[in-house]
């Protein structure tokens, strides 16, 4: 028996040149949400925990420049202070005359981080879902980074298609056994698209795989931290493979957590990266506790 899910909407804005696309459930005059989703990702992807949510929310999830229904970027590549300023911008489309209460997961969530900090007085509360930041990074790494930048421009990566929408479903249960049947083939449904002679492939342009020719600094990264005026709800999920895979180790992940002035912190059993698939009751529950205090 499939789940009962709340019902959403498409709504589209022109930001900043390009047609954003906002997913909104709903709930007229209920306090506001903002939901930003992970790289290779989809605003539909926070649908479970939607659900499971128990007050009047109305929230609202954009898909980032280059994913799920909003326009692919107008350069051959992607630059992170572009989703700050994506952001900025959709804000005042959501909510321009107070605080917003954000939620940001994996890439979503080191977003807000930055932009908390550097529009304090827009964010109300912030929720940061698995977004540690990313590794840290040496000067002397620079010149192999805009050469394989260089090599990825001249011959760009591609996206692997899938014979169906259930192939992609089968695809994304073997990469999470947490996942319901259900869930995969509805995260199938809105992660992938039929292209005509490939067959289903991701939501998403390829070009997000193109290296970062710019060093992440993580000295800058905390000092935005430092300037969050807002209380901040810090997640994880405890059987996360991702400090493993930024090379952070707890001492690293502890030295992060304390540049945020006003924080909470919690962990999710039985949860990995993309907790709010993997227990969206949990993550509903601990969001609500947060958001509404």
């Amino acid at each position: 028996m499939r789940n009962m899910r709340r019902s959403s909407e498409s709504e589209f804005h022109p930001i900043r040149g390009l047609r954003y696309h906002v997913r909104r459930w709903r709930s007229a005059g209920a306090p506001k949400m903002v939901l930003l989703h992970g790289w290779m990702d989809v605003s539909a992807s926070f649908q479970f925990m939607v659900d499971a949510l128990q007050h009047d929310w109305d929230v609202y999830a954009p898909d980032w420049r280059g994913y799920g229904l909003t326009d692919w970027g107008k350069a051959d590549c992607y630059w992170f202070p572009d989703y700050l300023a994506d952001l900025d911008a959709l804000l005042e489309v959501i909510q321009p005359e107070s605080p917003v209460n954000l939620v940001g997961h994996s890439l979503g969530g080191n977003v807000a981080a930055l932009y908390a900090g550097a529009r304090p007085e827009r964010v109300g509360r912030f929720a940061n879902l698995e977004g540690f930041g990313m590794s840290p990074t040496r000067p002397e790494q620079a010149p192999k980074r805009y050469a394989r930048w260089l090599e990825e421009l001249r011959d760009p990566p591609g996206l692997r298609p899938y014979e169906s929408f259930s192939a992609l479903a089968e695809r994304l249960r073997a990469g999470n056994k947490r996942l319901s049947q259900d869930q995969a083939e509805f995260l199938a449904r809105h992660w992938g698209q039929e292209v005509a002679g490939k067959g289903v492939v991701l939501r998403g342009d390829p070009a997000h795989k193109i290296v970062n020719p710019v060093l992440y600094h993580y000295e800058e990264a905390r000092a935005c931290w430092r300037e969050i005026r807002a209380p901040v709800l810090w997640v994880e999920g405890a059987e996360s493979e991702t400090p493993q895979r930024l090379h952070l180790n707890e001492s690293q992940i502890a030295e992060r957590r304390a540049a945020f002035r006003d924080l909470r912190d919690a962990r999710v059993a039985d949860a990995g990266h993309m907790l709010h698939h993997d227990q969206p009751q949990a993550v509903a529950r601990l969001l609500e506790q947060f958001l509404a205090r």
